[in-house]
């Protein structure tokens, strides 16, 4: 799941939008007891439904519940299970995170869950370069989720891929063998385009020196690149290839979180920043902030007084407290094109956890 997935999903309105959520298990014996919970969340769904709508109403809705939780594979699953539904639409997704078990029925679709997630996670993009296929995958974590849409994976059909070089005298089997190649990454760099455009996050490239020079030579998105693993890697399973790339998403993040640190440092100086949790809320609502900075762990359970001012709260599950204001902050800065970096806890500690450029 990304974030193009997440506003696909806020955009969908209209009631009944039903929700459920749940941890999985990734061995045995543990997951022996996923098909009985999910079972019974889907039951408590439909129970819940029946009780507000007529059967022959929501007929449609009950039916593609029931086949999507059917068609979950829950014997290769990851750590959570997130399940969207309504007349007209239905999907499932796989993820690498825990989730509260829920059932929610609402308006809209129950999304908080996943926005934190995915918020608190080191996110990025690995393209696997090679003839058959090249694959893109979305890492999460230690975790690595492959592609398969927008035409990945994508193969090289073309002469000196799938089909054979041209022969006859004067052709130069080696310059349009390279020239073929040339196309094939053009292509690939076309169908990368719109995941970049969507969810603009750290590239790490891998594959022999010779795709990784002509994927240079033609890429659009050579700024996006955050390192780059040299050898081929075809074969290589997911979670191997997370061992491979993982110093470098490790190192990149590093430096994010350094520059932005020197970015604070120098708004300080210069008076053009505001700390602490309700200063932060108030500039980010106004379009202000450019960058926001947090600590890891860092939650801010809180109300919203007169006037907008937010102020802590002692019971996060009181009707009218938001669980974590950190959370809602998050969004509207991206919402706004802001930026947000994660720091290491401790490093805000003067501007109380949280600060904005």
């Amino acid at each position: 799941m990304n974030q193009q997935d997440v506003r696909l999903l806020q955009q969908i309105t209209g009631y009944p939008c039903v929700t459920i959520t749940l941890s999985t298990h990734r061995t045995v014996p543990e997951n022996r007891q996923d098909p009985v919970r999910l079972k019974n969340l889907v039951n408590e769904a439909t129970g819940r439904l029946l009780k507000e709508f007529n059967k022959r109403d929501i007929e449609a809705l009950l039916k593609r519940l029931e086949n999507l939780a059917s068609a979950v594979d829950l014997r290769n699953t990851l750590d959570g299970l997130a399940l969207f539904v309504n007349q007209d639409f239905g999907r499932a997704f796989r993820l690498p995170f825990s989730l509260k078990e829920r059932t929610v029925i609402g308006e809209t679709f129950f999304t908080r869950d996943l926005v934190h997630a995915l918020n608190h996670s080191t996110r990025y993009w690995v393209l696997v370069l090679s003839e058959k296929p090249t694959r893109l995958y979305e890492g999460i974590d230690h975790n690595l989720i492959e592609i398969e849409q927008g035409g990945f994976p994508m193969i090289h059909e073309g002469p000196g891929g799938e089909a054979p070089l041209p022969g006859g005298f004067g052709i130069k089997k080696s310059a349009y063998r390279d020239e073929k190649h040339l196309q094939f990454f053009r292509k690939v760099d076309e169908a990368l385009k719109p995941f970049l455009a969507n969810d603009p996050l750290p590239l790490i490239v891998v594959g022999v020196d010779r795709f990784l020079a002509f994927f240079n030579e033609v890429s659009a998105h050579t700024q996006a690149i955050a390192g780059t693993v040299t050898g081929s890697h075809d074969k290589t399973s997911p979670h191997e290839l997370s061992e491979l790339v993982q110093p470098l998403v490790d190192q990149h993040r590093d430096e994010k979180r350094q520059e932005a640190l020197e970015q604070l440092e120098r708004a300080v100086s210069e008076r053009k920043f505001v700390s602490t949790a309700g200063e932060v809320w108030r500039i980010s609502h106004e379009g202000r902030g450019d960058l926001l900075l947090v600590e890891e762990d860092f939650h801010f359970p809180a109300r919203l007084v007169e006037n907008g001012v937010l102020v802590p709260a002692d019971d996060p599950s009181a009707p009218d407290v938001m669980e974590d204001a950190v959370d809602e902050i998050i969004e509207t800065v991206l919402d706004k094109q802001g930026r947000v970096v994660f720091v290491e806890n401790g490093k805000l500690e003067e501007h109380r956890r949280i600060a904005m450029v």
